[in-house]
C-alpha cells in the first residue's frame, strides 16, 4: 500500500510537469534555462523553498537539533532576512540587467575572467559538496523509512549505494530533459506536499508523547527537555549566538541572494512585481520552518535519548515510529519529491552555468542556442554521475549539516565579497575583484586545513572566520578601487527584458517579516 501511494504521487507530479512545461521552446536559452521568463510569484515561492527544503535539511537540521536543540534554527529564521534584503536590495538589479546566470553580472561589472572564476567556484561546489550531501541524505531517509536493506536482503551500505543511483538518475531527467519550468512546476506540487507532510511528522510525534493529545506532548516535552528549548546556547554550541551577527548573516545573504541554484527561480520572474512576492511569501513560509526542521529532532531525542548511532538517523527514525502506515507512502513521496528538487535544481542550474559561461565563452563561441543548450545537458550527465559516485562515501561524516555549512565558505563569502562591492561601487576595478574571490577561497581553504590538522581548535568558529574574510577582502577591493579606478565608472544598463516596476507593499511585508523573526528570537531567548 505504501509502495503504490509513493509510486503513483510520483507519477502524478511528472505527468504534471510534462503538460505544464511542454509549450515552452527549451531550445532556447531563456526557455532552458529560466522557463521562458514567466514565473508567477506562487510558483517561485515554492520552487525557493522546496529547492531549499530538502533531505540535507530536513535529516541535518533534524540530526543537530536531536542533539543541541532548538538553537540550530537560527539557520531557518535567519533566512527570512536575507530574501528580504534580496528581494528589495539585488533582485531589482538583476532583473534589470537581465542576467541567466550571476556570473553573467560580474562579466558585465568585472571582466570575462572574473565571470570564469566564479563560475568555476560554483561548479566545484555544486560537484564536491551540495550534489553528493543532497543524494546522500536523501538515499539515508529512504533506505531507514523503507527498510531497504530488510527489503531487498542486502546491507546499509549497499542499500545506500541502490537509492543514490535511483534518486540521482532520476533526477537528472527531470534537470537536464525538463528545463526549469518542469523543475519549478514539479517543486510547486513537492513544496504542497512537503508543507502538509513536514507539520504532520511533529504533530503525530507530540500525539504519541501526550497519549492522544498535542497539548500534553509540548508540555512533557518542553518540562522533559528544556535545556532543547534555548536559542541562545553557549560557546561550545555549533552556532554560539554571536555568529547571528557576523558569518551567519552573510551565509545567509550568499544563499538566498546569490547562489545561482536558488536565484534562478526569481531570474525567471515574469516581472519584478512577481519576484519580489515570490521571495516574500517564501520567507514568510520559512519562518514556519523550524515546525519541520527543529522541532522533530527534539521530540526524537525525548523518545530515542541515546539509542540511536547517529544523530543524522533521528528524523528517518522518528517517521517511521510515529508515522501511520496508510501515509507512509505519500510521505515518502514527498520526501522523495524534495530530494528530487535540490538535486535537479543544482544540477539544472550547474548546466547553465557550463552552458552559458563557459561553452558558449571558451569551447564554442559560435555555438547557436540549441547547440549550447545541448552542450550543458552532456555535462550535467557527467555531473550527475560523478556525484552519485561521490555521494555514499560520506556515511562517515559526523555531522553532515555542519560538514555542508563549513565546506561552502570556499566560495560562498569570496562570490558575495565581490558581488556586493560590484553593487555598491562604480569604480572598483576587475583586478580587485580577482585578488579577492582567488585570495577568499584560498585562505578559507587554509583555515579548514588547518583546523582539522595541527592547529584544530585554536581558530574562532568558522562563521567569525567567514566575516573576517569577508571584512578584509571587501577592504582590500576598495583600497585597489581607491588607488587604480576604473577608466570609465560602471553603470548598470536596463535590458527592458522584464518590467522592473517593485511591488508597492515589498517593504511594508519585509519590516513585519524582519519583526517577526526578532520576535520569534525573544521568546526562546
Amino acid at each position: 500500500m505504501g509502495l503504490l501511494s509513493f509510486l503513483g504521487f510520483t507519477l502524478l507530479v511528472g505527468i504534471i510537469s510534462y503538460i505544464a512545461s511542454r509549450k515552452t521552446n527549451e531550445n532556447t536559452s531563456d526557455g532552458y534555462f529560466l522557463g521562458g521568463r514567466s514565473l508567477t510569484g506562487v510558483v517561485i515561492a515554492g520552487s525557493l523553498l522546496l529547492t531549499n527544503l530538502s533531505t540535507e535539511q530536513i535529516v541535518g537540521l533534524n540530526g543537530q537539533a536531536f542533539t543541541e536543540g532548538v538553537l540550530v534554527m537560527a539557520w531557518e529564521t535567519l533566512a527570512a532576512i536575507a530574501m528580504v534584503i534580496t528581494a528589495v536590495f539585488l533582485l531589482p538589479r538583476y532583473l534589470k540587467g537581465g542576467i541567466t546566470t550571476v556570473p553573467q553580472f560580474l562579466e558585465k561589472r568585472y571582466d570575462t575572467v572574473t565571470k570564469t572564476i566564479a563560475s568555476g567556484l560554483f561548479l566545484s561546489g555544486y560537484a564536491i559538496v551540495l550534489l553528493p550531501i543532497v543524494l546522500y541524505t536523501g538515499s539515508l531517509a529512504l533506505s531507514t523509512m523503507f527498510d531497504v536493506p530488510g527489503l531487498l536482503g542486502v546491507s546499509k551500505n549497499a542499500a545506500i549505494w541502490i537509492c543514490v543511483f535511483g534518486i540521482g538518475i532520476i533526477g537528472s531527467i527531470y534537470a537536464i530533459f525538463g528545463g526549469l519550468k518542469a523543475v519549478a512546476v514539479s517543486d510547486t506540487i513537492n513544496a504542497i506536499g512537503l508543507l502538509i507532510g513536514g507539520i504532520m511528522i511533529p504533530v503525530f510525534g507530540l500525539l504519541e508523547i501526550g497519549d492522544g493529545s498535542i497539548g500534553e506532548g509540548l508540555t512533557t516535552l518542553f518540562r522533559d527537555n528544556p535545556e532543547k528549548f534555548d536559542s541562545i546556547g553557549n560557546s561550545e554550541a555549533s552556532v554560539p549566538f554571536a555568529t547571528i551577527f557576523t558569518g551567519m548573516m552573510l551565509v545567509q545573504l550568499f544563499y538566498w541572494g546569490t547562489n545561482q541554484a536558488i536565484i534562478q527561480r526569481a531570474l525567471g520572474a515574469k516581472n519584478l512585481k512577481e519576484g519580489q512576492k515570490g521571495l516574500m511569501l517564501a520567507a514568510f513560509i520559512k519562518i514556519l520552518g523550524p515546525l519541520i526542521v527543529v522541532l522533530p529532532g527534539v521530540i526524537a531525542f525525548h523518545m530515542f535519548g541515546d539509542t540511536l548511532e547517529k544523530a543524522d538517523e533521528a528524523y528517518p527514525t522518528l517517521v517511521s515510529r510515529v508515522l501511520p502506515l496508510s501515509l507512509v507512502g505519500f510521505f515518502a513521496a514527498v520526501l522523495f519529491g524534495a530530494i528530487l528538487s535540490s538535486f535537479n535544481s543544482a544540477l539544472n542550474s550547474s548546466v547553465t552555468l557550463f552552458g552559458i559561461d563557459i561553452y558558449k565563452q571558451y569551447v564554442n563561441k559560435e555555438a547557436t542556442e540549441r547547440q549550447t543548450v545541448f552542450a550543458g545537458k552532456l555535462f550535467g550527465v557527467g555531473l550527475a554521475l560523478f556525484a552519485m559516485i561521490i555521494a555514499p562515501l560520506l556515511q562517515s561524516a559526523e555531522s553532515i549539516f555542519g560538514y555542508l555549512q563549513q565546506v561552502n565558505g570556499c566560495y560562498s563569502i569570496p562570490i558575495l565579497t565581490i558581488i556586493v562591492v560590484g553593487y555598491l561601487t562604480k569604480n572598483v576595478p576587475a583586478i580587485a575583484a580577482k585578488i579577492a574571490i582567488i585570495s577568499g577561497a584560498v585562505l578559507y581553504i587554509i583555515y579548514v586545513v588547518l583546523d582539522g590538522t595541527i592547529m584544530e581548535d585554536q581558530f574562532p568558529h568558522f562563521l567569525h572566520v567567514m566575516a573576517i574574510l569577508f571584512v578584509f577582502n571587501v577592504g582590500v577591493m576598495l583600497i585597489i578601487g581607491k588607488l587604480y579606478p576604473r577608466a570609465v565608472p560602471f553603470e548598470l544598463e536596463y535590458t527592458k527584458k522584464v518590467d522592473i516596476v517593485p511591488w508597492k507593499a515589498v517593504k511594508v511585508v519585509g519590516v513585519l517579516i524582519c519583526a517577526i523573526v526578532i520576535a520569534t528570537y525573544i521568546y526562546f531567548s
